[in-house]
């Protein structure tokens, strides 16, 4: 059972959910959540996407497009309209990473060079291999600290939690890379596109055990995700349908010797399928293309869209609205995404510090705003899982639930401690890592050389507080709050005058765990 989080601690972000109130900050940086709640929970806004954002807006689209913002970027999108701000973080979209991995990380070892090694061989292999994959998610957790385009990496993760594969069955990183480059091209391309791509795409075959699906023997693994969680959602199709939609797709296999997708017409099967109420002799591509012309597919993507960018609960007259949009522009994501971005719905004030923080929004929404120096990204990989967040290994086909589920009594308490030990390094005296302790008994030269690469990189972060502090207009506590918090804190911050311990109270303030 999951653990509750007690009132005493997370009680007060409820509160901040319940009204999920627009910010309003007073003049000392003292702000009282329960004297603003109740007049700010009667103030609704009619602002069209002609309305000139404003600093709040500004934050509350920044925040939830590209992690974080800071005041350089507020000042900046303040100045335009909904429309013109939306539009140009539309504009600064890649289709490819900024920065590249390491080669061997995109290098494929032959099936029969496998097969031709010995036992310790293999062994090492394994091993090389997991440690690839550990280097793969410090390569993508950096890219989304030092991208131009923020929200190109935002909406990279939102397409790796719905088309999931995780590394813990896709051993090989190439794979994993190659699918990460995929999701990144077609981030805010063309849904369909991605869509017919993914069911070529080698990590998802070996994912979802495409290469066994076989005249005669079909396997019914991709058809199933492929109807219930990417495209019409559970409850629209039958059993049946699910047995003819995998005839459909076999013969869909990779090469063993170069890891590239095959298709092996002659175990395929070309007979007639009844899927959805249409028959005919459907392959992969005619039955991805009968998925799309669904309705209820535009339906589904939107609707998960909405969680992720506008709040968790789904206003059903606007999905159908942004669906038809998103539908007749033959799945144009940047369609969606305008629309979403530009609604009403989305700065409404019901729906501020609505959602809960992802562990990977959080770190690295911090380390962005805060602007840190970072170097070996491996103690934040490894931060990351340990608050529940494994990069490229979400816990299974359905991915990171999210939401509520985020937070409990264990991770609340991790999550402070984590950001804690980040502004530690601010101290006039930083945390230095331990040395290594090899030969201690009972840890393995593994274990304690990951330990102490850890700590390693946990004292190499850098934050300058005076630098960032320069950047505010005012540089008072409430300058600081307005950038830090999507709503008045939960708890009275002191003006002392001690600017880290400032930035640390608001950190650690319950609402900063919301966005």
């Amino acid at each position: 059972m999951v653990n509750r989080i007690p009132s005493s601690t997370l009680g007060l972000v409820a509160k901040s959910r319940a009204c999920r109130i627009r910010r309003s900050h007073g003049r000392g940086g003292l702000v009282s959540l329960a004297g603003v709640a109740l007049i700010l929970c009667l103030v609704t806004t009619t602002a069209g996407a002609a309305q000139v954002l404003g600093a709040d807006d500004a934050r509350h689209l920044l925040v939830r497009t590209t992690f974080a913002a800071t005041p350089a970027e507020i000042d900046k999108f303040s100045r335009l309209t909904r429309a013109e701000a939306v539009e140009r973080l539309l504009a600064s979209t890649r289709s490819d990473p900024s920065t590249r991995p390491d080669a061997a990380l995109d290098v494929w070892t032959p099936r029969s060079q496998i097969r031709a090694m010995s036992e310790e061989e293999r062994r090492a292999h394994i091993r090389r291999t997991n440690q690839q994959g550990q280097e793969l998610r410090g390569w993508w957790f950096n890219e989304m600290l030092v991208t131009p385009s923020p929200f190109t990496e935002r909406m990279t993760l939102v397409w790796h939690n719905h088309f999931v594969s995780s590394l813990q069955k896709v051993r090989p990183t190439r794979l994993m890379y190659r699918q990460n480059l995929l999701l990144r091209r077609h981030a805010l391309g063309n849904f369909a596109d991605m869509l017919h791509a993914i069911a070529r795409d080698p990590a998802m075959i070996v994912y979802l055990d495409s290469a066994s699906n076989r005249r005669g023997t079909p396997n019914e693994n991709f058809a199933r995700e492929l109807m219930e969680l990417f495209t019409i959602g559970e409850g629209h199709y039958t059993e049946q349908d699910v047995k003819e939609a995998a005839r459909a797709f076999t013969g869909f296999g990779i090469d063993g010797e170069t890891g590239e997708f095959v298709f092996r017409r002659a175990l395929h099967d070309g007979e007639v399928k009844t899927i959805l109420g249409r028959s005919g002799p459907f392959g992969g591509e005619e039955l991805i293309d009968i998925l799309l012309s669904d309705p209820r597919t535009s339906r589904f993507v939107v609707r998960k869209l909405w969680r992720e960018f506008v709040s968790p609960n789904p206003d059903e007259h606007e999905i159908g609205r942004i669906a038809a949009a998103f539908r007749s522009s033959r799945y144009d994501i940047a369609v969606a995404m305008r629309a979403l971005l530009t609604s009403e719905a989305f700065y409404a004030a019901a729906n501020r510090a609505a959602l809960v923080k992802s562990p990977i929004d959080l770190l690295v929404g911090t380390l962005r705003t805060f602007q840190f120096e970072v170097g070996d990204p491996f103690p934040l990989v490894v931060t990351a899982r340990g608050l529940g967040q494994d990069l490229m290994a979400p816990p299974n086909v359905k991915g990171w639930p999210g939401g509520e589920s985020w937070i409990n009594a264990s991770t609340l308490l991790a999550r402070k401690q984590v950001l804690e030990r980040l502004f530690r390094g601010a101290d006039p005296a930083p945390m230095r890592p331990e040395p290594m302790r090899a030969q201690q008994p009972g840890i393995a030269p593994q274990a304690s050389a990951a330990r102490s690469r850890f700590q390693k990189g946990m004292s190499e972060l850098r934050f300058d507080e005076n630098a960032w502090m320069a950047q505010l207009r005012g540089g008072t506590v409430t300058d600081a709050v307005r950038i830090i918090l999507p709503a008045p804190p939960a708890s009275s911050i002191a003006n002392d005058g001690d600017r880290i311990a400032m930035i640390r109270q608001l950190t650690l303030d319950p609402v900063y765990q919301l966005k």
